[in-house]
């Protein structure tokens, strides 16, 4: 990127511009009084061809001289890490109730599991310095996208989520929390954290909400609990069904006992502003230094146009020099 150390050495070309546009009309205005114009007719020398040259090249010469007084540079900068910040999963219900058309998106009626992957794609993009992973859960959970700061390639995977990827027509909350747990206990971490998003209740798998939560607590991990959908009856899309009722009660002592919060979402803008407060909760604690990097360009300026200006002297003092 090019910047100017002095940007208002610029106005110094207005001054110039000024006294070169009056030396040329004195110029043109010259006149001498000749007895004869015979000689003029064999037609004009090389010298009187060139006798402008001087002062182009004095104008050109003193404009370089003044751009260059700005101090061009070209500026890099580039951010380094020197700390990471905190892991974080994301685990997002993908069972067969997320299907649910009760939100809006745009002025559009969509599914749940829509605006979720809208609104935790935003919220991994403000984020850039924090390791974040991605579990999704039904029938059973699995990890979709292990630890990373490659958040080009989870946003990716996030897009790729879709209904019944794990089973439609169970919940596993308690296997969610298990894998997210397990995999945010493998590195080492200042903080963990996991947010859980969910819109039923756990009816899938071999361990328990509480002891999964219980698991959580002693690796050090603090879980978020989202319980998504309106509380007004909506008609469901592909794969029908009744739609279950949040285990409000559970999701909360989950959170409780491993120091998070329980929220609960009834539509796109509270769902928003839900993953806006943890964000403000859980503020990253990487340490990012800028490094700038600065390449004088003014010499490459500079010379050429003291060499114009010393030149134009010279020739308007020998070859190219006007007699009063």
């Amino acid at each position: 990127m090019l910047e100017w150390r002095h940007p208002l050495v610029f106005l110094l070309l207005l001054p110039w511009a000024a006294l070169l546009i009056r030396q040329w009309r004195s110029r043109s205005r010259a006149a001498v009084s000749w007895s004869s114009t015979e000689g003029l007719r064999r037609g004009r020398s090389i010298r009187v061809l060139l006798g402008f040259l001087p002062f182009w090249l004095r104008a050109i010469g003193v404009a370089a001289l003044i751009v260059a007084l700005a101090r061009p540079q070209r500026v890099d900068s580039e951010q380094v890490v020197s700390s990471e910040g905190i892991d974080l999963v994301l685990a997002l219900d993908v069972s067969g109730s997320m299907e649910a058309l009760d939100f809006r998106l745009q002025g559009r009626e969509v599914d749940r599991l829509h605006v979720a992957k809208k609104v935790v794609g935003d919220f991994v993009a403000a984020r850039p310095y924090d390791r974040i992973g991605l579990v999704v859960f039904g029938e059973e959970a699995f990890t979709q996208v292990p630890l990373t700061l490659d958040h080009d390639a989870l946003s990716d995977f996030l897009g790729n989520v879709e209904i019944g990827m794990a089973g439609a027509n169970r919940t596993a909350i308690g296997q969610a929390l298990a894998v997210s747990a397990r995999q945010l206990g493998r590195l080492e971490a200042e903080s963990r954290v996991l947010i859980l998003l969910t819109d039923g209740r756990s009816n899938a798998g071999s361990l328990s909400p509480l002891q999964a939560a219980e698991a959580a607590e002693a690796l050090g991990v603090t879980v978020y609990t989202i319980g998504v959908g309106s509380t007004e009856k909506r008609r469901r899309g592909f794969f029908g069904g009744r739609t279950e009722e949040i285990d409000e009660a559970t999701l909360q002592a989950i959170a409780e006992a491993t120091g998070g919060q329980y929220f609960r979402a009834t539509d796109t803008q509270s769902l928003s502003e839900i993953y806006a407060t943890i964000d403000a909760l859980e503020k990253t604690t990487a340490e990012v230094q800028i490094q700038v990097r600065r390449e004088e360009l003014y010499r490459s300026i500079l010379w050429p146009g003291l060499l114009l200006v010393v030149l134009s002297m010279l020739l308007s003092q020998t070859w190219l020099r006007r007699l009063p």
